[in-house]
């Protein structure tokens, strides 16, 4: 499911792109090009369809970015049984060791 999300978020971010770049901006954008569309919806129909068509994408790349979240799974957690085995395997609880200094080292005698 993981990965169906995934590419799902990229096909809407390149759309989300390419809306983006045929939109009209200040300078004339690529939009100023698409003037035989501009007749049959007229400029202001044009660029609102953009803005909305920007603002849907925009939205469900957020939506989807979410439940992607929910989806996915934690790298960092690790099942708590696993680490009692490990600690079991390693443990040997027949082998105690020695408090330090448990016998004062004896100084050499001189002869």
């Amino acid at each position: 499911m993981y990965i169906i999300l995934t590419i799902l978020i990229v096909i809407v971010a390149i759309l989300l792109v390419l809306i983006v770049v045929v939109q009209n901006s200040k300078g004339g954008g690529l939009a100023a090009g698409f003037a035989s569309s501009n007749q049959v919806m007229g400029v202001r129909k044009t660029t609102d369809f953009l803005e909305k068509a920007t603002w849907w994408l925009a939205g469900i790349v957020v939506a989807l970015c979410v439940i992607a979240t929910i989806f996915s799974r934690p790298s960092a957690a690790v099942d708590d049984s696993g680490i009692n085995e490990m600690l079991e395997k390693t443990a040997s609880p027949d082998v105690s060791t020695p408090p330090p200094f448990e016998t004062p080292m004896e100084a050499p005698v001189a002869e």
